[in-house]
C-alpha cells in the first residue's frame, strides 16, 4: 500500500505543477493583457485548487503510513538532526501545507473580487508565492540536499 500511495503522490505532483503553471499563465496574461475573466479562467482556478487538495489528501494519507514519518514522530530528538528524516517528517509537509493554503487563499480571494483585473492580479500574486513555496520543498532528483526520483513506478 505504501509504495502505491508514494507513486500516486509522486504522479499527482506533476498535475499540481502543470495546473499551477497554466493557471499562472492565464492569470498573468489576463492581468497584464487587460483581458476579461472568463468561465474558462474560473474553471482553471477551481481545477487547480481541486488538484492541490487531492494532492494534500494523498500526501496526508502517505504521511500517516510512511515509515519515515513514523520514525520521525517516534524518535523526534534524534530524527530532527537527520537531514532526510527531518525533511520528510517536518519540512516537506509544513511547506506543502503552506503552499496549498496559499493556493486556497488565491482561489477564495479571486472568487470574491469584483473586477476582472482584480481577479487576475490576486491569482497571479498568491499563486506565484505558492509556486515558489512548493518548488522549494519538492525533493527533486537533482537536489544535493534531498534527492528522490522524478517518477516512481506503480
Amino acid at each position: 500500500m505504501y509504495a502505491f500511495i508514494l507513486a500516486l503522490h509522486s504522479l499527482i505532483r506533476w498535475f499540481v505543477l502543470a495546473s499551477l503553471l497554466f493557471t499562472l499563465y492565464r492569470a498573468y496574461a489576463g492581468w497584464l493583457g487587460n483581458k476579461a475573466y472568463s468561465k474558462f479562467d474560473d474553471r482553471v482556478r477551481i481545477i487547480t485548487a481541486t488538484i492541490a487538495h487531492i494532492q494534500l489528501t494523498v500526501g496526508l494519507w502517505l504521511y500517516f503510513i510512511s515509515p519515515i514519518a513514523n520514525y520521525f514522530i517516534s524518535h523526534f530528538k534524534e530524527a530532527v538532526h537527520e537531514r532526510q528524516i527531518r525533511f520528510f517528517g517536518m519540512e516537506h509537509i509544513t511547506m506543502m501545507l503552506i503552499g496549498i493554503t496559499l493556493i486556497t487563499i488565491a482561489s477564495a480571494k479571486a472568487k470574491r473580487k469584483t473586477t476582472d483585473q482584480e481577479k487576475f492580479k490576486t491569482m497571479a500574486i498568491w499563486l506565484t508565492i505558492a509556486l515558489l513555496v512548493i518548488l522549494s520543498s519538492i525533493p527533486w532528483s537533482f537536489s544535493p540536499l534531498i534527492s528522490r526520483p522524478l517518477f516512481r513506478p506503480f
